[in-house]
């Protein structure tokens, strides 16, 4: 566990940060090179619209070294909000160091004080056995949904 490492709720000044972290996780996982404007422009927008999701940010020394960003999904079935883990991104150096642990925790601990917050969830991808084998050490279950698709509208892009 790092020494110094605290987490925090997400502000305009880390805009920059999180976009360049977005940027870099669809390059490293999907080797997909995003528009860095578009994906800053993403960002800014859900920080000043709460009602869409929030950013969670680690750092250490004043310097951001991770992020996740939750979303919300409502469940008729459980009469709840799901809490989904998106983009979530720490820096090569500090992976496997247990930032992700006090992220998740930061989040869960939150969610549970909501009274409304049925469940956290988060999308993997099948070939990621390592990030498999940090989500259920966390506690987290393997659900039967294994595949998403999806249709990008019209002026949308990756």
């Amino acid at each position: 566990m790092l020494n110094g490492l605290s987490i925090r709720m997400g502000q305009d000044k880390d805009a920059d940060v999180l976009a360049a972290f977005n940027v870099a996780l669809a390059r490293e996982t999907e080797g997909k090179d995003l528009s860095l404007s578009v994906v800053r422009q993403g960002v800014q927008k859900l920080l000043e619209n709460p009602q869409h999701g929030f950013y969670v940010v680690a750092e250490t020394a004043d310097a951001v070294i991770g992020s996740a960003m939750i979303t919300f999904e409502w469940s008729d079935w459980r009469c709840g909000l799901f809490w989904w883990f998106q983009s979530v991104y720490v820096k090569r150096q500090f992976r496997r160091q247990g930032v992700f642990r006090k992220l998740f925790e930061f989040v869960k601990d939150r969610a549970s004080r909501q009274g409304i917050v049925c469940g956290l969830r988060v999308y993997v991808e099948q070939s990621n056995r390592a990030a498999q084998g940090v989500y259920a050490a966390l506690g987290m279950e393997r659900t039967c949904y294994n595949r998403i698709y999806e249709q990008l509208l019209p002026g949308y892009r990756d």
